[in-house]
Parts: C-alpha cells; structure tokens; sequence
C-alpha cells in the first residue's frame, strides 16, 4: 500500500527541535539524537534534520514518525548520507525496510521515544499494540536500516 503521510511540524515541534539541533550541532547527544545530511535529491545540496538513531540487536535504524518528510524522499534517492554529532561524521548507507519488517522497529522505536513522537502514532501504545496493529500504520512510518 502507497502512502502519502506528512505531518508537518507546529510552532512547538520546531522549538523543541531547534533547541536539541543546537545541542546536538555542539557535541552533546540528547536521547540519541544526531544531525542527519542527505543530499538532496534535485538540487544536490545537504539538507539536514535532527532525528534518533534507533539501535535495535545490533542494527541501526532512522524511523520517520511524521511520514514521508522531504529527507525521506532524499534519503531514498541519494541511499547514503551522513549522522553527524558536533564534530564527528559518520557516512552511512541506508536500506529501506518493507512494510513488513517495520513492526519490531516501530515497537522499539515506540518504547524509546513515546514520549516524544508518540502523538504522532495516532494511539498506538508500544507495550499493548498487537502485531496486526503494527502492521496496518506501517506503511506510514518510513525506516531504514543502516549500514
């Protein structure tokens, strides 16, 4: 199933973000957060966001709790990219995951970061959403796995 998802940032997300972007820019990580560069996918030009890695068995995730954002949409086309943490750059390749592989991501995505992106999940709770409910918001939800 093809999605179209966004949900665009408010007057209070973007604070909230610009403050932990500054935070993040100079060195210090809050809850896992780290500068995403993508080149962008018409003018070739980085673009950066703040988001968490998500590291779930030893593999690292990005998840796209507002949908199909402008640096998923670069992401796929560019495949590659950068997570940077004040100084440090780390390249990266990513894999996007199929709808069906999401639902452990999206659970433990959920379980780190309620708190913070949890509305955007429109009720879906981590610790009691069954499979099937995990199944039918993922097509929603973007991820990637990366290498």
């Amino acid at each position: 199933m093809t999605t179209t998802r966004y949900l665009a940032p408010a007057r209070g997300d973007r604070i909230f973000n610009a403050l932990v972007g500054w935070f993040t820019r100079r060195g210090v990580s809050l809850a896992g957060s780290r500068v995403l560069a993508v080149r962008g996918r018409t003018s070739g030009e980085w673009r950066t966001t703040v988001l968490n890695v998500l590291t779930l068995d030893g593999e690292r995730y990005l998840v796209a709790p507002r949908g199909h954002t402008q640096w998923v949409r670069n992401l796929r086309a560019a495949g590659a990219g950068e997570l940077r943490l004040g100084r440090r750059t780390e390249a990266f390749t990513a894999a996007e995951l199929a709808d069906d592989d999401k639902r452990p991501v999206l659970r433990a995505y959920l379980e780190r970061w309620a708190w913070e992106v949890g509305r955007f999940f429109e009720g879906i709770d981590p610790k009691h959403a069954t499979d099937d409910e995990l199944a039918a918001v993922a097509p929603d939800f973007p991820a990637f796995r990366l290498t």
